[in-house]
């Protein structure tokens, strides 16, 4: 059997690639922690946690950044309570954010390194989470600058 891919979306903005950058970067909270958000995520060995009682828990570290053109994020510990078989298996996957110009739009390509079908929350991870995070949230906070959580 073939080995299934990792999670990945793809967003087209008419942002420069500078402002994509800076939204991943600098304002993590208004994209996806909210309030729930602790640390910092702007240079190489920043860690960070994401923390929604009852349900997320997870903390990065800013393993490679290039300015305006990628940021990687290795998950260090991670805990998804309505998992019913390993709760943290978002440890030790990477979260990938890869920026590219093409012509007068910005494309911000996102891989969940690690996140495959075979994962329990792969389903749920995807479909209700990393879709809405990545194609809702992040894109209307870089093209719109407001906040819609």
């Amino acid at each position: 059997m073939e080995k299934q891919s990792n999670f990945q979306a793809t967003i087209e903005l008419e942002k420069p690639s500078r402002n994509v950058f800076k939204a991943i970067t600098d304002d993590v909270a208004k994209w996806w922690g909210g309030k729930d958000l602790t640390g910092s995520s702007t240079k190489l060995n920043d860690e960070f946690v994401i923390h929604h009682p009852g349900a997320h828990y997870s903390k990065q570290k800013v393993v490679e950044i290039t300015p305006d053109k990628k940021v990687v994020w290795l998950i260090t510990e991670s805990e998804l309570s309505w998992l019913e078989k390993d709760k943290q298996e978002w440890t030790n996957t990477k979260m990938i954010f890869e920026i590219a110009v093409e012509g007068d739009k910005t494309l911000l390509h996102f891989t969940h390194d690690g996140l495959v079908p075979e994962k329990e929350c792969y389903e749920r991870c995807a479909h209700e989470g990393w879709a809405i995070v990545i194609k809702d949230y992040l894109f209307n906070f870089i093209n719109t600058g407001k906040v819609i959580l």
